[in-house]
């Protein structure tokens, strides 16, 4: 296998490298350049202080570089190539459908390289924030060294985030699997791809490769793919694997891996099936990166998992030191690193004492269709909870466009509040920032029924579920009655 070119915005000038003055007097000192600490330093940064953020190979972190934007630049390119194969129900003929994954990859690196340079090292300089490359290791409760440099901070944040977890299966290391970050060295379509790992990193990867022309097995060792998810909601997901040929087996894990030639190899599943593969993908999970930090130095206590223990402000347990992001425990998403890395810095350099809420995380699987939640589970529902929901076989935007296979679910309380959400659909995180806002805000059904939407859209479906609910408090037998005495009385003053 060849290694594909990626854009590097690593800034190699000699600025990069000069010392960084020992006297410089950081008021935060930033160890990690990914979403957390990017957002975090420049966040104190703003507020006046002097912030030096220290990373060791590039800014920018996973979800520039291995993550959120080369995936969705994946998922688009996936996605054309399956809607050209399906044009043929719209009455659109495309007679032949040709991948070209050099191009493909091409497209990929290039969303890469657009974005790249607002999280360069000069950007950060603009906005304020000195650049350190090199390793970071603690080595007291206010200071830290960096390739032999000791550096003095009045606060420190940490933000150097997770790494895909290989799990401990016998000849798993023995073999030449890929992960989430390395997959993107790909210059060739694998032939035969098996992804270990049914979440969401797994599925988006394993349909966007089968579209592209890969045969494609999903394994996943828990009964269902997508565990963390509403039922219906993954087994909607299910379907459409099925239907763009990924082969899914669940509930057996994998007992041990046979290593074949070159890249190939066997997976083994514990009932003794056996399943061959050209190319494997490990996709179960993230392990937070907080191993040779020195961190046992700094009084900092690491805990279950290797994350780090943090109070409901992201303290940890150095006074001084601050953490955000993925080594937190805090579900492990882009947008929460970046609001976190935000409230763990403005509470560092002005003293705030901000908390974290967790009560209302959006989180989306970028699948077709997409699965997008917040809050409260809607499926099994929690106590004092009541279901509403609106399949998309008669929402007009997805009868138009032909998508019916989605539904919207809202978990209501007692006083009509919508608690959790889940859409599936296309488009469906679109829909879900409105949904974020009602869990965030205690928004009742009502709340939303009176607000115009635009017509028609995806976003229909948790309207109109939210408008659903509100008709059903309209047959409440109190409600009923008081709605007979209030009208009567109308009728009788108009026709007096």
């Amino acid at each position: 296998m060849t290694t594909a070119t990626r854009p590097d915005v690593v800034d190699s000038s000699a600025a990069s490298r000069e010392q960084i003055p020992p006297e410089a007097g950081w008021d935060l000192v930033v160890v990690g350049g990914g979403t957390a600490g990017i957002v975090g330093a420049k966040t104190a940064a703003q507020l006046g202080a002097r912030v030096l953020l220290i990373e060791r190979e590039r800014p920018g972190g996973d979800c520039l570089w291995t993550g959120c934007v080369p995936s969705k630049a994946l998922l688009a390119a996936a996605a054309a190539a399956a809607n050209a194969r399906t044009a043929g129900r719209f009455g659109v003929d495309v007679s032949e459908v040709r991948v070209d994954f050099a191009r493909v990859m091409q497209h990929v690196h290039g969303a890469i390289a657009h974005i790249a340079p607002i999280d360069s090292p000069e950007a950060l300089r603009e906005a304020g924030v000195e650049v350190l490359t090199g390793e970071a290791v603690f080595t007291g409760a206010s200071t830290v060294e960096v390739d032999g440099q000791s550096i003095a901070f009045r606060q420190a944040l940490i933000a150097t985030g997770a790494a895909p977890a290989v799990p401990p299966i016998p000849g798993l290391r023995e073999t030449a699997y890929l992960t989430s970050e390395t997959i993107w060295d790909l210059t060739e379509l694998p032939d035969d791809l098996v992804v270990l790992g049914g979440g969401s990193i797994g599925v988006e990867l394993g349909q966007a490769f089968a579209r592209l022309g890969s045969s494609v097995t999903v394994v996943e060792g828990l009964p269902r793919i997508m565990s963390r998810e509403d039922e219906y909601a993954a087994a909607l997901v299910a379907a459409a694997l099925a239907d763009d040929g990924v082969r899914v087996l669940t509930g057996q894990p994998v007992a041990r891996v046979e290593s074949g030639a070159e890249t190939g190899g066997t997976l083994v599943l514990a009932d003794d099936t056996r399943v061959p593969f050209g190319r494997l993908v490990v996709a179960v999970g993230r392990s937070p990166r907080t191993s040779d930090l020195g961190l046992e130095s700094a009084g900092v206590e690491v805990g279950k998992g290797g994350y780090l223990t943090v109070d409901d402000h992201l303290r940890t347990t150095n006074k001084r030191i601050w953490a955000a992001g993925d080594l937190t425990g805090h579900p492990q998403f882009t947008h929460t690193a970046g609001v976190h890395g935000s409230l763990a810095a403005s509470n560092a350099v002005l003293g705030l004492p901000r908390t974290v809420d967790l009560s209302a995380i959006p989180r989306v699987t970028y699948t077709h269709p997409e699965v997008a939640s917040v809050g409260e589970p809607t499926d099994p529902l929690g106590d004092g909870l009541r279901l509403q929901e609106v399949r998309h076989d008669d929402l007009d935007r997805a009868v138009a466009e032909a998508e019916t296979a989605g539904v919207s679910r809202l978990a209501i309380d007692a006083k009509g509040r919508i608690r959790g959400a889940t859409v599936v659909g296309p488009r469906a995180g679109e829909s879900l920032g409105e949904l974020t806002l009602a869990v965030s805000k205690g928004l009742r059904t009502r709340d939303l029924v009176g607000v115009i939407h635009p017509y028609p859209t995806f976003n229909d479906g948790p309207w109109n579920a939210a408008v659903a609910d509100a008709k059903r408090s309209l047959t409440q037998p109190v409600v009923r009655a008081g709605l007979r005495v209030v009208v009567g009385a109308r009728r009788w003053w108009v026709s007096r």
